[in-house]
């Protein structure tokens, strides 16, 4: 099945192809004549993802995809959330973003930790994060969504050289001694939150033989 994947994201182009496999011809943005960055001004995951979506379909009336994922945080109340990828600005520059994750938590960190001295309330929810990601899905003309999660922790300092993104701070749940940029990207797959929901796509599909 030939579609368009709503991305310039070279990371989430190969991951995508890895996951759908052989069934699927993922066909970028530009390679249909969409140069220009595809906006994302929306305020939740949702709405980003459906306006990417609908970005293309708007312009090429083919059947596409898109997806926004974001990594919520605990202790900084589910932050970075939909501002994940300009977390320290415009440019999704990762690595200042990861900078800036790991300089709020610690201060947040020792917030709690004198607040817990003083005897007060402040919760202390540790490192606990989870990656959150959402699919929107236009097949002709009408939209599906579909939804994945993976919960993990964020370390103290970088680890790996796999991955993009956040990866080499993000412990999963089920590879408690490594980082997402540690394990191979088989195992990132098979675990990953956009693993999940392209599955649940690709799934959906497949149930109605387009």
């Amino acid at each position: 099945m030939k579609i368009v994947f709503a991305t310039g994201n070279g990371g989430k182009l190969r991951e995508a192809r890895e996951i759908l496999g052989g069934g699927f011809e993922l066909v970028t943005p530009m390679e249909m004549g969409i140069t220009e960055e595809i906006p994302e001004t929306g305020s939740t995951l949702p709405a980003n993802s459906r306006q990417k979506a609908e970005y293309i379909w708007d312009r090429c009336t083919c059947n596409c995809f898109a997806d926004d994922t974001g990594l919520e945080v605990d202790i900084l109340g589910g932050a970075p959330g939909v501002h994940t990828a300009r977390y320290a600005g415009e440019g999704k520059d990762f690595d200042r973003n990861i900078d800036k994750l790991l300089r709020d938590m610690e201060a947040r960190e020792m917030e709690a930790s004198m607040a817990r001295e003083a005897g007060l309330s402040l919760k202390d929810f540790g490192r606990k994060a989870r990656f959150r990601c959402v699919v929107t899905l236009i097949i002709n003309g009408e939209q599906h969504y579909f939804e994945g999660t993976l919960e993990g922790k964020i370390a103290r300092t970088r680890s790996g050289n796999g991955g993009f993104g956040y990866d080499p701070v993000f412990i999963p749940d089920e590879y408690p001694d490594r980082t997402l940029a540690d394990i191979t990207e088989e195992e990132k797959n098979a675990i990953s939150h956009r693993g999940k929901a392209l599955r649940a796509m690709a799934d959906w599909l497949a149930a109605r033989s387009l």
